[in-house]
């Protein structure tokens, strides 16, 4: 399909820059911006007078739920949020049932994703066997089978001489490891942010120090191994600073932040809501507003929608014995928009961190809009409102600490590999 987007406004977060041009797509690639090619011939003429035309968005942390939790989501619902998000590349954590640490069940995932032909997605295998924090998987195999890299999802590895061994195996062969910063026995039983918060409400705490003990032992068994790490879900003032520090060493290190994080802070719980039960739990307005600097000046990489679907049953309980978790893919978008709107920064920064910075960290060439790339375009109404209900949303999880926001920005088409794979009704 020989597609021509026009009249719309160009968000290109690589440059930087914002600009009214035309694209012309053909064969799954953007051949043209601004001109159209010689002897181009459009089968489908798409007017974005008003819109904004913007690369594909890249998520790192999206629960699909497949294999395993297929009464909680399938993975065709959530592709069809994510389409309805804009999101067209996405990164699975290992935790599904079973886990990703065989081949043959990474190869299942990647070919039921490519029969849907709905976006990208990109497993993480699993970095210990079970995700028991024991054995080393194969990670030569899980990468032939198409893992993108290897976590342990929001399991701890307990015992760290386990860990540098992974490290030291994933550095052999150039592979990245995803790692959560959080001390497993710091953090045991804890379902709040310790403060004064959790103490009126008689929540266990999680304090901050989970995340820098943590940390300091990544950095440390990175010094000695001169793995790649990237670190995921950061929450804490403390944390960010540290990894500006290791930036700022050299130490080959990424990470992002859920869009959770951005906007809220311990107060948002009220009185005991389930739906901002998150994990990691949210932290102060100090901790926040360091998330939104590190974000603003490029120690943190990128924002991610952690989208996890849940059971309503699974919210419908006490805050301490709820299950942590919101869905994200449809609001990554808008709640990008409103962070870049609050700050002031140029809309072309704030979405460099949910398309070229995510991509960047996967080594992808992807979240781009040039000549040549794949045509994975977002097309959205930046001027548009919406009110975000259990009815607007197209993920089977209808949990969310959003629920009731009325939010800006909202996608009209998105296009994958040159097909028009959502179109807003």
């Amino acid at each position: 399909m020989k597609i021509h987007i026009k009249g719309g406004t160009l968000i290109d977060p690589s440059a930087g820059t914002e600009g009214l041009a035309d694209v012309f797509i053909a064969a799954g690639k953007i051949v043209s911006i601004g001109d159209a090619p010689a002897d181009f011939h459009a089968t489908k003429v798409i007017d974005a007078t008003g819109l904004a035309i913007a690369p594909g968005f890249v998520d790192l942390s999206a629960r699909m739920r497949e294999p395993g939790f297929e009464h909680k989501a399938t993975l065709e619902s959530e592709m069809a949020a994510a389409l309805a998000g804009g999101v067209t590349s996405l990164v699975c954590p290992p935790d599904t049932d079973p886990i990703l640490d065989e081949p043959g069940l990474v190869e299942m995932l990647k070919f039921r994703a490519q029969k849907l032909n709905q976006g990208h997605v990109y497993p993480l295998g699993a970095l210990t066997v079970g995700l028991k924090g024991e054995a080393i998987t194969e990670m030569v195999e899980l990468t032939e089978a198409g893992c993108i890299g290897f976590s342990q999802a929001d399991t701890p590895i307990v015992n760290t001489r386990t860990l540098l061994r992974a490290l030291q195996y994933a550095t052999t062969y150039g592979y990245t490891v995803w790692l959560r910063p959080q001390d497993a026995y710091m953090a045991s039983g804890g379902v709040a942010a310790s403060g004064a918060l959790a103490s009126r409400l008689g929540l266990t705490g999680v304090p901050v120090s989970a995340e820098t003990i943590a940390l300091h032992t990544i950095f440390e068994l990175m010094r000695v191994s001169g793995a790649r790490v990237h670190l995921s879900h950061l929450s804490s003032a403390a944390g960010v600073a540290l990894v500006r520090e290791a930036k700022a060493e050299g130490l080959a290190v990424t990470c992002d932040v859920t869009i959770n994080h951005v906007h809220l802070t311990d107060v948002d719980i009220g009185y005991f809501d389930s739906q901002f039960r998150l994990d990691p739990p949210l932290r102060s307005q100090r901790d926040r507003d360091a998330i939104r600097a590190g974000l603003a000046d490029g120690t943190i990489d990128s924002i991610c929608s952690d989208h996890t679907p849940l059971d309503d049953d699974e919210k419908l309980l006490p805050f301490a014995e709820a299950t942590p978790g919101s869905t994200g893919l449809e609001l990554l978008l808008s709640l990008t928009v409103k962070w870049a709107r609050e700050a002031n920064l140029p809309l072309s920064k704030a979405l460099s961190r949910i398309t070229t910075a995510p991509a960047a960290v996967l080594k992808l060439d992807a979240g781009c809009i040039k000549p040549g790339a794949a045509a994975d375009i977002c097309l959205f109404d930046p001027a548009a409102e919406w009110l975000v209900d259990r009815a607007t949303l197209i993920s089977q999880g209808h949990n969310s600490p959003f629920l009731g926001y009325e939010l800006p920005a909202r996608v009209r088409t998105t296009i994958v590999s040159g097909h028009i794979a959502y179109e807003a009704r």
